[in-house]
């Protein structure tokens, strides 16, 4: 049973990030990659050239909040696929990688502006706003955490 949300909070958040990971897993999995797969794959498909390989570990741990070893076994598994290729120590986007990403972001672009329709722009930027800030504490509590 759902019932409409009067305000945000974290099971809010919670349910509309797994119900929307949940859309791009089934996308994902149609073309036999994984979310981890995706969120590691992007940063090369959007960069001007090669990238280099420990940025790239690095900005996957800081998104997905993983361990650099788990991040590294997932660059291994896109290597090994044929989507990216290692020349030193960067990492390239080959063809293959770049048609898997294209293709579920076509695929998942259009799913999201369904999602999305009929929001009025202001409630999506107000969102917008909140989530940042929600998103800017919550890595520092995580720091703290850490330190």
């Amino acid at each position: 049973m759902t019932t409409p949300a009067r305000t945000v909070n974290g099971r809010v958040i919670g349910l509309a990030h797994y119900a929307g990971r949940a859309v791009l897993e089934s996308v994902l999995a149609r073309h036999g990659a994984t979310f981890q797969q995706l969120i590691t794959l992007r940063p090369v498909a959007v960069a001007d050239g090669p990238v280099g390989r420990a940025e790239l570990v690095e900005d996957v741990v800081h998104s997905l909040k993983i361990s650099p070893a788990d991040v590294e076994t997932v660059v291994e598994e896109l290597i090994g696929r044929g989507l990216l290729t290692a020349e030193g120590s960067t990492v390239k986007i080959t063809g293959a990688g770049r048609e898997l990403y294209e293709t579920t972001s076509g695929e998942t672009g259009a799913i999201s502006a369904r999602i999305y329709a009929d929001i009025p722009a202001d409630d999506l930027a107000a969102a917008g706003r909140v989530l940042a800030r929600v998103t800017e504490r919550a890595n520092a509590e995580l720091a703290a955490l850490s330190a």
